[in-house]
Parts: C-alpha cells; structure tokens; sequence
C-alpha cells in the first residue's frame, strides 16, 4: 500500500491462523518500505491535483502503479526468502487518488489507483483490493478501514488506547479497555504531515544533506519558528475539524492546493514561521478532536504512529495540546509501545482485511464509517493459478 504521504510502498507478509477474529494468531513475517520512482510519484501529485491529469493519464498511472506494488512485493518476498506460491493472497489497498466522503445524504466516492490485474500476473498471487468502495456503497465514509484490523491485533486488555497515525491526515482509533468492538471509536482528526511536507517542498533552503528530503527532519526548522496566530486561527476555524464522526478527509482539502492557497495569502510568512504553525494546526486538531469525540476519560495512553511520529517538534506539540486540552495522558511513540513496528501497521491492517474477504468476514465498523451495516470489504482478481488459492475456511492463510 501507499498513504497520503506517499512516502514509499509498504508491504508486509502476514502469516495468520484461525478461523476468526477474536481467536487469531499472527506474525509479521517480513516488512520494507520500498521508494516509488520519481516520474511516477510526480504523475501521482499531478493526478491528486484539479484537472491534473484526463483519463489516458490516470488509466497509464494504474497500470504503473499496479507495476510499483508488483516489484516491491516481489522484493520482499526475495529478501525474506519466501516463494510467491507460499502466499495465498495479496491485500492491495492501491494509492488514494481523490477521496470524497459523503455529504448532506449525498453518496460519496472514492479513488485508488494500482491495476490488481497487473499485480496479480506478475506475482502470480490473488489480489484482494478496493476494499473502500463497498463501505462507501453502503452509505459510509469508507474510512478509516484501519480501526477493525486495530482492533484484533492491537488491542491490550484493561488499557484504553487512542492510536494516532500522523501519515499525510491525521486519524485516530480509540480501543476501549474491554475490547468491545461496538465501543471502538475512529475518524481523521485533520492534517497529519501532508501540509508540513508540503510547505517544506516549496520553501526549503540552505545547505546540507538534510535539504535534500521530501520533510523537515525531526521538525528542526519547525522548532525555530514562531506561531502565526492570524494563519493558526485561519486553519484551525476549517469547517471540517467542527464537523462529529463519522468523517473523513484528505489530500483534496488538505494537501497541495491548499498550501498554495496559504503561500498566497501569506508571501511574507517566514518559511520557518509557517513550519510552527502547522506543527500547531495539526496537534490542537488531534487534540480538539479528543476533547469533543473520545471519552478521554478512558484514554491510557496515546500511541503515535505514521511519519509525524520521528517529528521530535510535532511529538511535544501534540503532548501540549492534550495537556491543555483533556489533561496529562502519556504519550508514546515506537514499536514497544503499541506492539507491531508502528511503520508496518496500515499494511498489517490490510493484509488482515484481505483474509478477512477471503474468509468472508465482514471488516468494517459501522459506528466508525457511518455505513448502514458490517460488510465484507474488497474485490477478487484471481491468482494466475487458481489452485494456489486456499479455500476459505482453512486454517493458515498468509496474506501481504
């Protein structure tokens, strides 16, 4: 899979035993992270932007990215010395094109690019994929997907957990002490990093190998800001952070074309100036959204995950904010903490979803999406050899 941070595509082998959620075993066999090629990753931004691309465009990015996945697979396999026949199925959740929830009782939609028609001939594996778009037929967000799969694999009996992803938006999942799934809570809490990365890309100088990465390592020149009140103010008063769950959002709102928006409204903004603020923007939206949503009166711990958890800036920015917002509450970062390499949870996430369609077990929380009901996520695309697919109900099932 690939986030909104586009950071890289994540593949995981998950090796998995039983026959249902709440009696599983499971182990991460292998994880990497592999980097996308800079002219797809360029076609990607354009496509993710208005009138970016038109359809021979997207439809030659399909097949690219169906390409990219393949080869990262494949590579995971190669290292972890694991034959494509042992596998029983891939879980590819694609990358997320343009996402649009829901609204006023409207149906949403939802685009993720990466051919699973490619992918399945050149590993020779099933691929499970578009697992969003079911959800989104039945009357939900389609996200978050993750908090279902969080549940069986991260869970820790008498601990309230809030798990925080800062990948390009910002979603948390609540997992009650009990583990009740109906009591599970999750929705976007607003940006993640997507417009740090952003503003960073556009106004990056100086020397050294650090101006070379797509981010502000460790948020450094962050730390050197200072808050633009008037733009905190500005961010912070988007209609979406006052709207309850169930809600979603992403690059369309904010993403490339907004940082535009806020170069032009502010020209004279100090590129380390709009650093700080956005560092801010982003840890009182997590933090608002726990007060309003979350009954934080439950909440352990907090576990941060995704690219803004090596943000050292963003860390203590956010333990501020819940500071002042909902009171001292430890938060965490690593893969102690919360138990699989923080790195490897969203992929973890999907490959469970893919046993869970091939099981036909439904992988959606209704309470979470806003759906009309549970619903078993996600299309086939059969392997080259059918017979290499086990029968679902069997009791090992590797998924990636």
């Amino acid at each position: 899979m690939s986030g909104t941070s586009m950071d890289g595509i994540d593949a995981l082998l998950l090796r998995v035993e039983g026959s249902g959620p709440d009696a599983l075993r499971w182990e991460v066999v292998a994880f990497g992270t592999f980097p996308w090629d800079a002219g797809v990753l360029g076609e990607m931004r354009r496509a993710m932007t208005p009138g970016g691309a038109d359809a021979r465009a997207l439809s030659r990015l399909h097949v690219a990215l169906g390409e990219g996945f393949a080869s990262a697979f494949l590579e995971l396999l190669r290292g972890a010395a694991v034959a494509p026949e042992e596998v029983d199925a891939i879980g590819s959740h694609g990358q997320t094109i343009w996402h649009e929830p829901p609204a006023a009782g409207g149906r949403g939609w939802t685009l993720q690019l990466g051919d699973p028609a490619t992918l399945a001939e050149r590993t020779g594996i099933a691929v499970v994929h578009d697992f969003r778009a079911r959800d989104m037929a039945a009357g939900g967000h389609g996200a978050p997907l993750v908090p279902w799969a969080d549940r069986v694999l991260l869970h820790r009996p008498g601990v309230g957990r809030a798990l925080q992803n800062l990948g390009g938006m910002g979603n948390v999942t609540f997992l009650p002490a009990d583990g009740e799934p109906d009591r599970v809570r999750a929705f976007d809490t607003g940006p993640g990093v997507a417009l740090l990365d952003a503003a960073w890309m556009r106004t990056r100088g100086g020397d050294g190998p650090e101006m070379a990465l797509p981010f502000d390592m460790d948020g450094r020149r962050a730390a050197r800001g200072t808050v633009h009140p008037a733009l905190l103010d500005a961010l912070l008063a988007d209609p979406f952070l006052d709207e309850p769950p169930p809600r979603s959002t992403g690059r369309e709102r904010f993403g490339d074309a907004r940082m535009e928006e806020i170069l032009r409204d502010h020209p004279d903004l100090a590129p380390d100036d709009l650093l700080a603020t956005l560092v801010e923007v982003t840890a009182r939206s997590v933090a608002r959204s726990y007060r309003e949503y979350l009954p934080v009166a439950e909440v352990d711990e907090v576990v941060l995950t995704g690219g803004g958890a090596r943000h050292s800036t963003l860390v203590r920015a956010i333990g501020a904010a819940l500071a002042r917002e909902v009171g001292p509450v430890p938060v965490l970062t690593g893969a102690e903490a919360l138990g699989i390499d923080p790195d490897a949870r969203e992929a973890a996430a999907f490959a469970l979803l893919a046993w869970a369609h091939l099981l036909r077990i439904p992988g959606s929380l209704p309470q979470v999406t806003g759906a009309s009901g549970p619903r078993v996520l996600g299309s086939f695309t059969p392997a080259t050899t059918p017979a290499t697919r086990r029968m679902p109900g069997e009791q090992r099932v590797d998924t990636a």
